[in-house]
């Protein structure tokens, strides 16, 4: 019988065993044995209360339950009726320390009991030392050292330690930390609370920290952290994001090596309403005259410091009502000094009185690894991320950054000039000055603001160097360019974007803009020193833009209505004056057939006129079809005069223009012949003209008239006929010239009996100026808006036409003709009449 019973014995030990290999640690039977006096209390207990407490429990001594506390001297055994309890319980490690009334254990901390004497579960290892409140306790944190989390971030390993103190007998947190980073020790006074979470597969005994006794800090807590080389540090203020504690001082040592540079950025910061004192933070850096240097929170913080330093966060008493709070948030950051950070940059604003400039980091996306700051330092103390430089004084900057190519350069000024007396005929340069183009950071943007007085002065732009018009078809490749746009608030008015090297020689504009000039590459600072544009206050006129372009022989132009993204604006008009040299023709394209515009009120023209001969052709830009290409000997006119168009048939318009030589063929050696010959004639027609009006006028008598009469017969009797033929056989009665003034002479007596003597004219060609100002529209493109007539509807004041409309020709003056002056405008502003009755 001893044999068989022994060998089940042995069999089912052995299955007993291989079940128990195959269970996490702490699925089987448990015992937790703690010594006597130890301070060390364990509690088991559920992590997630949501979970049913039928899917796992413990039994002790034959009773279920989900909760187990063992306390100093006890031994007790347990057994989870699941396989995974650490799925459902959580286990705290308490040890209670006192160091006011006994020794301290000074010196590395072990973990008790031993993690292979616990179950396999997720634990907290909680250490709460006390002390007196005039001493003060420090923990040491051996390598990698900590590195403090903010609210909802999490560690990688899923290690964590929380330590906190009391302040009477209100909790004070200090901060939650991860491994791998910079904190090397803390220091509390009057004791400290120490938290140490532990996933269930972590195999470690060590704490990773030591307690060592210090005297009284007099403050809340101080944090030292060391740099060994370049690296960054957050860290957060006490009972963040709660308020810090009132009237309280924390503070944090900085260990840098001397060859590195370190900066403060405070990366968020609220202030609390104070009764007593001031809400602060003060810094100590050795070898500095002035410490401690005192800040506000809302100034900027000191960078490009050499070596250790401290930073100190003074609270105040609050307002017992409002206490508001005191929070604080900011990034350390260490790095070797560059080149640039020796070097110092004098920016003189003391002359200017309306330019400010920015310089600041541009966009750009950060990854998880390590990235060396750029900051802009004033008197190589002052450093931040970026600067405004206000008008009126003179700076001093330095650069703290590995790569300058991360920080960039924006610059405004206003010129206005609001006397019409003053500013006739004034022009500025616009020209981006020395001091900032030394700079050793990218030239981003430099944006001049042009103010006039409205309807009372316009502006002209003179580039040096003639503009080209950033268009899809042709876009700008050069380094920098020129972005024009209104600046009159509730005016939405944008007439392009142009770089040099066009056709475009002159912009004029009838409202307040902006010309923000803009460096697309490194070596554009270089080229805006060469560049330069001028602004001219001119008189007043009526079009939003003008445009004077003198096109290239060589390429095409290509020409846009401002506003292109969102259409011309409504009610609004512009022009060009495209200038053809005198051995050369211009052809003028349009970019489609159709404009597609459909107006609400008014209507949408477009007028196209010969500068030399005032010819004009007139479009409806709503109803016709645009022109052909079409050829054009001289300077020419184009302008554009939009309506109120509905929102989605806005009015867009896209043309080009080019050169071509004029041809010398067989027209060429013609044309002289045949005016030559017509010349000739006309002299000689003169010449007859005049001889006849003489002889007229030594005449005393009246024109004479004749009259045919049938009745009279020619031929004498009894004599041989005059005419051989009869009247129906010759043409003698055919006229070849009939007078006018012969046969209705007796109409041309006036009361008197006397003749009149008709009104005769004789052409003469236009002596005056041409080409300086735009067409004008037709009456009818009134910018007033009206109703629209429809094609079967007259308006009411006006009669049809008849067929045989009479017309009426006025001749000019015999004064000169002077240029008509910009003032007329191409639309009619007046309102629109009533109509008849």
């Amino acid at each position: 019988m001893a044999g068989p019973t022994c060998g089940v014995v042995m069999t089912l030990l052995g299955l007993l065993l291989l079940g128990q290999a195959g269970l996490p640690r702490g699925a089987g039977a448990s015992e937790i044995a703690l010594p006597q006096e130890s301070g060390i209390t364990v509690v088991l207990k559920l992590g997630r209360p949501a979970v049913s407490t039928r899917s796992c429990y413990m039994t002790v001594s034959k009773r279920h339950t989900t909760m187990l506390v063992i306390k100093g001297g006890e031994r007790t055994a347990f057994v989870f009726s699941c396989r995974d309890p650490q799925n459902f319980f959580i286990m705290e490690i308490q040890r209670n320390i006192d160091c006011v009334l006994g020794p301290c254990p000074f010196g590395e901390v072990w973990l008790q009991p031993f993690i292979a004497e616990l179950p396999a579960l997720n634990r907290t290892f909680l250490w709460d030392i006390k002390a007196h409140k005039s001493r003060g306790l420090e923990l040491r944190f051996s390598p990698p050292r900590l590195r403090q989390i903010g609210p909802g971030e999490s560690c990688a390993d899923g290690v964590t330690r929380s330590i906190s103190g009391h302040l009477e007998s209100a909790p004070v947190s200090i901060g939650t930390f991860c491994s791998n980073g910079t904190v090397s020790r803390i220091e509390m006074q009057g004791g400290v609370e120490m938290a140490l979470h532990l996933p269930w597969s972590h195999p470690s005994n060590a704490s990773g920290f030591s307690i060592a006794n210090r005297s009284s800090i007099k403050r809340l807590c101080i944090i030292e952290s060391v740099f060994e080389g370049e690296g960054s540090a957050t860290l957060l203020s006490a009972n963040y994001p709660d308020g810090f504690p009132e009237d309280e001082l924390m503070t944090w040592q900085f260990v840098v090596p001397p060859y590195l540079r370190a900066s403060v950025s405070f990366l968020n910061f609220t202030v609390s309403n104070c009764e007593k004192k001031e809400e602060r933070v003060e810094y100590y850096i050795p070898g500095s005259s002035t410490n401690p240097e005192v800040f506000r929170l809302q100034d900027p913080q000191p960078g490009n410091m050499a070596g250790n330093f401290n930073l100190s966060l003074q609270g105040c008493d609050q307002d017992a009502l409002n206490p508001g709070a005191l929070r604080l948030k900011f990034q350390v950051l260490v790095q070797r000094p560059q080149n640039e950070s020796s070097k110092a940059y004098v920016v003189d604003l003391s002359q200017e009185r309306t330019l400010s400039l920015t310089i600041e980091q541009r966009p750009s996306r950060l990854g998880r690894k390590f990235v060396p700051g750029c900051f802009v330092c004033l008197e190589s103390r002052t450093c931040g991320p970026s600067v405004t430089l206000a008008p009126g004084s003179k700076y001093k900057l330095s650069f703290l950054c590995d790569d300058l190519t991360r920080l960039w350069l924006n610059a405004e000024k206003t010129i206005s000039c609001m006397d019409p007396r003053y500013c006739h005929r004034k022009s500025y340069q616009l020209q981006v000055p020395g001091d900032i183009l030394q700079l050793p950071v990218h030239l981003h943007s430099f944006s001049w603001t042009l103010l006039v007085p409205r309807d009372r002065l316009g502006l002209a732009l003179l580039p040096a160097q003639q503009l080209q018009q950033h268009t899809q078809e042709r876009p700008c490749n050069t380094s920098l360019g020129y972005l024009v746009a209104g600046a009159t608030p509730g005016q939405d008015l944008y007439l392009g974007s142009f770089c040099p090297g066009g056709s475009i020689g002159r912009i004029q504009v009838k409202q307040n803009i902006t010309v923000t000039l803009r460096a697309f590459t490194p070596s554009a600072q270089l080229e805006a020193a060469r560049q330069g544009l001028m602004v001219a206050f001119t008189p007043h006129f009526k079009e939003e833009g003008i445009f004077t372009v003198t096109p290239d022989t060589r390429s095409k132009v290509y020409l846009r209505t401002p506003n292109w993204d969102q259409g011309l604006p409504a009610l609004s008009s512009v022009s060009w004056n495209i200038s053809v040299p005198s051995n050369q023709v211009a052809c003028l394209t349009f970019f489609k057939e159709r404009t597609g515009v459909v107006c609400q009120t008014g209507r949408a023209f477009m007028i196209i006129q010969d500068q030399q001969t005032r010819a004009e052709e007139i479009f409806s830009l709503e109803e016709d079809p645009l022109p052909k290409p079409s050829f054009h000997h001289h300077n020419f006119w184009v302008n554009i005069s939009n309506c109120s168009p509905v929102s989605s048939k806005q009015l867009y318009l896209l043309f080009w223009v080019t050169l071509a030589p004029r041809t010398a063929g067989l027209a060429a050696v013609i044309a002289p012949v045949v005016g030559g010959g017509v010349l000739l004639l006309a002299v000689l027609g003169i010449i007859i003209f005049c001889f006849v009006k003489k002889r007229k006028k030594s005449s005393n008598q009246g024109p004479a008239v004749g009259v045919y009469n049938g009745n009279i017969n020619t031929h004498l009797p009894m004599q041989p006929p005059r005419f051989q033929k009869a009247r129906k056989d010759n043409d003698s009665h055919v006229y070849d010239v009939i007078d006018d003034a012969m046969v209705y002479g007796h109409l041309l007596q006036d009361a008197g009996g006397s003749f009149v003597q008709a009104e005769v004219d004789t052409y003469r060609p236009f002596q005056g100026s041409t080409g300086l100002c735009a067409p004008s529209p037709p009456p009818i493109g009134s910018r007033v808006p009206t109703a629209k007539l429809t094609t079967d509807e007259l308006p009411p004041s006006i009669s049809p036409e008849p067929e045989s409309e009479p017309y009426t020709f006025s001749h000019p003056s015999k004064g000169s003709m002077s240029i008509r002056d910009t003032d007329i405008p191409l639309l009619d502003t007046r309102g629109p009449t009533k109509p008849a009755e």
